[in-house]
C-alpha cells in the first residue's frame, strides 16, 4: 500500500462539559485525512502517555462497499474518545487496518496546562492551589542580584526563576506557603518524557531558604525547568528558558579517522534535515553533495568521508539553516592538487599528492553558472604505482595520480579546475580558478 494513503493528522484539545456537572473534562481530538484504497479496512488511532506509558486505542472501519465505490476519494476521520489530563504529554499514532509497514502518522502533543484561559476556568483540577512560573528575561537578568521584581498573581502561588548564564545555573525561588505542600524542582531534557539532568530538589514547607540553584552544562532548547507540589497526582509545570538557543545543537559532530565516519547526534528533538556540503571558500555558498540528505530527528552517520577543509554539514529547520565545517582548521589536508604545464604544450597536467594510494577525477566548471550543471564530464586520473607513494609529510609525498586536460579549455575566462577523490562515499572537491596559463602553476589544498 502506498504511504500517501495517509495524508495528514491534526491534534487538538476539546472541553467536554455536561449541563449539571461542576466543571469540564478534557478530550483529545485526532483528525486524520486519508485516501480510500481497496485494501484499507479502517484506521486505528493510539495515544500513549509519556509519563506512565499507558496506551489507549480506538479504531473505525470502512465498509467494503464504500471501499470499492469510492476508491481514490479523500476521507476525513475524527477520533474524539481520548480522555486526557491537564499538562499531559502524549505520543499519538494513526495507522491503517490492517497495518502496512511504514504507512502511519505520528506526532507528539502537549495538553494545555492551567495557564490556558479556558482550561484554568473550566477544569476542576486547576481550581485551588496552582503553580505559576513567572519568567524574567534571562538576557537582562544575568545575576541573582539583578533579577528584577517578582511576578504577581492574586489567585496563585508563584514560582519564579532567573538564568545566570555566566555561572551556568538556573536560580529558582519557591514562594512561601505556610501549611502548604512541599515542592520539587528539577532540570530535565524534554524528549518523549522529561529526562532527568540532575536529581529533583525538594523544598520543604518549613525550609529557611526557599531559593534553589540548579546547574546546567549546555544551553539547549529542550532543557526545561519542571516544578510540582508534593501531592498525589500533582500537575507538573514545565518551562524551557532556552527554547531559542539552537546553536549548541549543531556542534555535536564527531569524526572517527579509523573508519572515516562522520557522525552527528541531536541533543534535543529536532525536526529538519542534515546534509553534507562543500564550499569553495570562507563565506561562500555551501553546495550540497548528492545522496547526503538525512532526516535530523535521529543520529546521523556518514561512512568513508574524505576529511577536507571544504567539507561541511548543513542543518536546515523551519527556523533557518546552519553550516558547520569540522575540518576547517585542518592543518594538513588529506591530499592536495596542483596544475602545471604538461609535457605536451597543448595540455595542462593536474597532479594529486596523497600520503596513501587514492583515486581521483577532474572536471572543468564555469564558475559564473549554476553549480553543478555548468561542469563538463569528469576525467579519470591515472593512478601511479603504490610503491611510489610515501608515508611521510604530505608536502614531500610523490604524486598519487595525474590527468592531462586541454589547455585551451582550462584557460578560458571564469573556468575552474575541480578535483576530488572517488574511492570514498563522500568527497569535497578542491578547486583552482582563473589559471594564468602563460606561466601556469597553481596549488589547491
Amino acid at each position: 500500500m502506498p504511504r500517501r494513503v495517509l495524508k495528514a493528522m491534526t491534534l487538538s484539545t476539546v472541553l467536554k462539559c455536561a449541563p449539571h456537572d461542576d466543571g469540564c473534562s478534557l478530550l483529545l481530538r485526532v483528525r486524520a485525512s486519508l485516501t480510500l484504497h481497496e485494501s484499507l479496512r479502517g484506521l486505528e488511532a493510539c495515544s500513549t502517555s509519556q509519563d506512565t506509558q499507558e496506551t489507549h486505542c480506538h479504531s473505525v472501519r470502512v465498509r467494503r462497499a464504500s471501499r470499492r465505490l469510492q476508491e481514490g476519494h479523500q476521507l476525513q476521520v475524527n477520533f474524539d474518545c481520548f480522555e486526557v489530563s491537564v499538562a499531559q504529554s502524549l505520543y499519538v499514532t494513526v495507522r491503517t487496518v490492517p497495518y502496512f509497514c511504514g504507512v502511519q502518522l505520528e506526532q507528539q502533543y502537549h495538553v494545555e496546562d492551567c495557564r490556558d484561559e479556558d482550561v484554568g476556568r473550566n477544569v476542576p483540577s486547576c481550581h485551588g492551589s496552582q503553580v505559576e512560573l513567572c519568567v524574567h528575561d534571562p538576557l537582562s537578568c544575568d545575576l541573582w542580584s539583578q533579577r528584577g521584581p517578582p511576578c504577581h498573581s492574586p489567585t496563585a502561588e508563584k514560582l519564579s526563576y532567573w538564568v545566570d548564564r555566566s555561572r551556568k545555573v538556573v536560580l529558582v525561588q519557591v514562594p512561601e506557603a505556610p501549611g502548604g505542600p512541599d515542592y520539587y524542582v528539577r532540570l530535565c531534557l524534554k524528549w518523549f518524557t522529561c529526562e532527568d539532568v540532575g536529581a529533583p530538589v525538594q523544598v520543604t514547607a518549613n525550609s529557611v531558604s526557599r531559593e534553589v540553584s540548579l546547574p546546567y552544562s549546555q544551553e539547549l532548547p529542550c532543557l526545561c525547568l519542571e516544578s510540582w507540589p508534593a501531592t498525589p497526582d500533582a500537575v507538573r509545570i514545565q518551562t524551557c528558558p532556552f527554547e531559542a538557543d539552537t546553536e549548541a545543537l549543531w556542534d555535536a559532530i564527531r569524526y572517527h579517522p579509523g573508519n572515516q565516519a562522520l557522525s552527528w547526534e541531536p541533543a534535543c528533538p529536532v525536526s529538519g534535515h542534515v546534509s553534507l556540503c562543500w564550499r569553495p571558500g570562507p563565506g561562500a555558498h555551501c553546495h550540497q553533495l548528492e545522496h547526503s540528505g538525512r532526516p535530523a530527528h535521529r543520529a546521523v552517520q556518514y561512512s568513508r568521508v574524505d576529511a577536507q577543509p571544504q567539507l561541511c554539514l548543513k542543518f536546515s529547520t523551519s527556523l533557518g539553516f546552519w553550516v558547520r565545517c569540522p575540518f576547517e582548521q585542518l592543518r594538513v589536508p588529506a591530499w592536495k592538487m596542483t596544475v602545471q604545464p604538461a609535457p605536451s604544450r597543448a595540455h595542462l597536467r593536474v597532479t594529486f599528492f596523497s600520503p596513501r594510494p587514492a583515486h581521483f577525477q577532474v572536471r572543468l566548471c564555469h564558475q559564473k553558472k549554476k553549480w553543478p550543471l555548468a561542469c563538463r564530464r569528469a576525467l579519470q586520473a591515472t593512478a601511479l604505482p603504490p610503491a611510489s607513494v610515501s608515508q611521510g609529510d604530505l608536502a614531500a609525498d610523490p604524486a598519487a595520480a595525474f590527468v592531462d586536460i586541454p589547455r585551451d579549455e582550462a584557460c578560458g575566462s571564469d573556468i575552474c579546475v575541480q578535483g576530488w577523490r572517488t574511492d570514498g562515499h563522500f568527497s569535497a572537491p578542491q578547486q583552482l580558478c582563473d589559471l594564468l596559463c602563460a606561466a601556469t602553476q597553481g596549488t589547491a589544498d
